[in-house]
This record gives structure tokens, sequence and C-alpha cells, in this order.
């Protein structure tokens, strides 16, 4: 197939373009940046340059590739960003799930691409309610907090324009959380370094789950869904969603840090936001099961205990 991947720069995209190349398809990748255009090349890939905000910038790349697919990996966050505020922190990530991908979607249509991949996220957007690992069936939060709010209307947004999409073939999948180079939970990045400076406690009981997926997985994953017909919303994660007070201490100790501060909950209230709240101690994993079922895929890494030793 040809295939754009959006958003080829990044720490998925980085991971993508390689193989999809290895496994004979044809690439050319979508950035913004003229100085992206070298490692494509190097990658093996064709650089399209484009605003994906600007419609016209858009439909103007993708007609001169002309793809058979079209894969939405586009995101906008710093390589520090300021949590203070999360919503604000993803305001520009979240232009790219709304405006970027109706330009997306309506390149891909007028080139007549029978494909589209989009990236979605698993874990805190489901409802913090039943049990603690969640299926695609489960629903979403219905009243999330102000300070979650406009970005999951992004993701959602996301998810209902792929649904839509028929004719395009339109699936969403909701990775979970990155590791692995060129993400914040890398050797150099800047959860990790949280993590060392002690600056990332447990709160509470520290029951929040979560679900982690290594950059090289979510590569083979995607592969699966481009090279497949299948359509809808999968989650792909690894294998043992976790909560924080499983995976936080253990992560310490595999980058050498001193064990996390604990910070009683009512302590914590009053000193950190909201959303730093919310994802220690009652947010959802999400399970695999079906994506794998469908798809026939297995992750390198099964769980993020292997993972935080050998792959970040």
């Amino acid at each position: 197939m040809r295939i754009v991947v959006a958003g080829a720069s990044g720490a998925v995209g980085k991971a993508l373009v390689p193989v999809l190349i290895k496994a004979g398809h044809e690439i050319a990748g979508l950035v913004r940046r003229k100085e992206s255009g070298p490692a494509l090349i190097q990658a093996g890939a064709a650089p399209l340059f484009a605003d994906a905000l600007n419609k016209a910038e858009v439909h103007r790349a993708i007609a001169a590739f002309n793809p058979d697919a079209v894969v939405h990996q586009m995101t906008a966050l710093p390589a520090v960003p300021n949590f203070r505020d999360f919503d604000k922190a993803f305001a520009q990530t979240n232009q790219l799930r709304t405006i970027g991908t109706d330009n997306l979607l309506a390149a891909a249509r007028e080139v007549g691409a029978r494909r589209f991949v989009a990236q979605s996220f698993a874990g805190w957007p489901y409802a913090r309610t039943g049990g603690p690992v969640k299926s695609e069936s489960d629903p979403l939060d219905p009243d999330p907090s102000p300070a979650f709010r406009r970005t999951l209307e992004a993701i959602q947004y996301v998810e209902s324009a792929v649904a839509a999409a028929r004719d395009v073939g339109g699936i969403s999948l909701r990775y979970g959380a990155f590791y692995g180079p060129g993400t914040a939970l890398s050797g150099d990045g800047w959860m990790v370094e949280q993590v060392r400076r002690r600056r990332l406690p447990l709160i509470g009981k520290a029951q929040g789950v979560w679900s982690f997926i290594h950059v090289a997985d979510v590569a083979t994953a995607t592969l699966a869904a481009l090279e497949s017909e299948s359509t809808g919303t999968f989650n792909v994660t690894d294998d043992e969603p976790a909560p924080v007070a499983a995976w936080l201490p253990f992560l310490a100790e595999a980058i050498g840090a001193k064990t996390p501060r604990q910070i009683p909950y009512f302590i914590a209230r009053v000193l950190l936001p909201s959303y730093l709240l919310e994802m220690m101690t009652v947010v959802r994993g999400a399970s695999n099961a079906r994506f794998k079922q469908a798809f026939s895929w297995q992750p390198g890494f099964a769980s993020w205990r292997e993972g935080f030793r050998h792959g970040l």
C-alpha cells in the first residue's frame, strides 16, 4: 500500500515508518517543519509538508502522494509540558484531533483512500465506575472533571468522525500510555526525570489503574490495523493494566531512583492539581483482549515490568 503517516516526526511516527517500510509499504510522512524532511528521506519515506490545520495545504500534500491509506498520529505536546492546566497543555493537540482530523479525512476521501487509522487514547477517558479495567463496550466518562473536559471532547470527536468514515475504512486505536524512545517515559523523558527527582508521588492508596504500551508495539499494532479490513474502535495496550501503587515504585527501582514519596490524599487535595489526583487514585485501565483476538497481535513487551527494565 501507499500510506501517508501524518505526524511522522513524532515518537510514534519514528517507530512506525520503519515498520511499515519493512513490511513492504510505500510511505510518505506528513510533517509541518522542513527540517523533518532529511530524517524521513534517510528512513526511506517521502516527506510531505503541510500545516495540518490548513485544509488547502493538507489536500495538496495528500493528493501529491495519492495514498491508499492515511494514518493520523499527530500531536503537539511540548518537550516538558506544564500540566498545571491539563486542557491547556493539550490545546494544540486537541486542534489536531478536531480540525486536523477533518482535514485528513477530507483529503483521504478526495484521493479515494480505502483505509484511515487514527490515534485515540485508552485509560483515563473511561468512566470511573465499576471494575478497574475497561473494554471497548464500556462507556467513556459522561461527566469528566473540568481539568479533562476539552481533551476528552477532542478524543470523542476523533472517534466519532472516524466511526462515520466507513467509506475510507475508519478505525480508531485507543493506545495505552506510551513509553520508549522519544516519549515522556524514556531514559531522558520528562516523566522519568520527575520520578528521579521524587516529584511524582504516590497519593493515598494510589489505586488509579494505568495501561501502557511501548512505541515499538504501537507500530506493530498499527501495521496490523492497516493491513486488515476491520473498522471500529479498539484498545491497544500491553497485557497488564496496573495500579499506580504497583508500577510507579517499580519504575523508580528500574531507573535506579529512590522510592517515590507517599502523600496522604487529604494533603494532596490541597497541594496538587485535581487531574493528578484523579490519575493517581481513580482512573481505569483498558483491556487489549478484543484487539489481540481480532488482529492476531501480541505485544513485544507483554508487561510494563519487562518494558520498564529493557525498553525505556
